[in-house]
């Protein structure tokens, strides 16, 4: 991180927790692929917030243990999971209708870029890419209440993910309202991207030098 005091970014577990501590009891969550899957294991069963996977599935719990497989019961990655009490199987059809009537708290997804205005990019145009199609993500993007984004705060190669315009293909405009990477917190404000919380050791400099856009502190 070029810092005298060395930092340790956050794991894609610590940074799935990190989003699930601040999901209120009782939303409505539909997480998407990659990071956004894991979520529903760093949620305490006595506090309900109900998952909800566009391929059908509402009620989601953590993920099972190995000798406790049901090959049936899978999300939307093709993971398995498993169903909290109250947990419904729901056509394909129904699962989009709760996304498009606008009945989602909050949306969860990765991203490969996110603008200072909040626009969305997650999916890509070439096979090479690990999203070579848009799959649900605009319907999810512009139907729930909210949506957040967990995501390395970097690429492989160093380059930044939060940027003034997206590069990518854009999923939907103006949408997202907070960002999770594994350096920080950040909400999507008028202004541009406010930190909210940084990771132990990491200074705002540091973090400005691994990102494109304009960072700055809450007011």
């Amino acid at each position: 991180m070029d810092q005298a005091t060395p930092v340790r970014p956050l794991g894609r577990n610590e940074m799935a927790a990190r989003v699930a501590a601040d999901i209120p009891e009782g939303w409505y969550v539909n997480l998407g692929i990659g990071i956004p899957t894991l979520v529903a294991d760093h949620v305490p069963l006595e506090r309900e917030v109900i998952f909800h996977s566009e391929n059908g599935v509402l009620g989601i719990g953590p993920a099972p243990a190995r000798d406790a497989i049901n090959p049936w019961l899978i999300n939307a990655g093709k993971q398995h999971v498993t169903l909290r009490k109250g947990g419904a199987i729901v056509h394909h059809a129904d699962s989009f209708a709760i996304i498009r009537g606008g009945h989602l708290d909050l949306c969860v997804l990765g991203a490969f870029e996110v603008a200072e205005n909040g626009d969305m990019a997650n999916w890509a145009t070439s096979e090479n890419d690990t999203a070579p199609a848009v799959g649900g993500a605009m319907d999810l993007a512009v139907g729930a209440r909210r949506v957040w984004v967990v995501m390395e705060h970097t690429t492989k190669d160093g380059k930044p993910r939060l940027v003034r315009r997206c590069s990518y293909p854009l999923t939907a405009l103006g949408v997202v309202s907070r960002v999770y990477t594994n350096l920080a917190v950040l909400d999507v404000t008028p202004a541009g991207f406010v930190v909210r919380e940084m990771i132990p050791g990491l200074t705002l400099e540091a973090l400005q030098a691994r990102t494109e856009a304009k960072l700055s502190l809450p007011a």
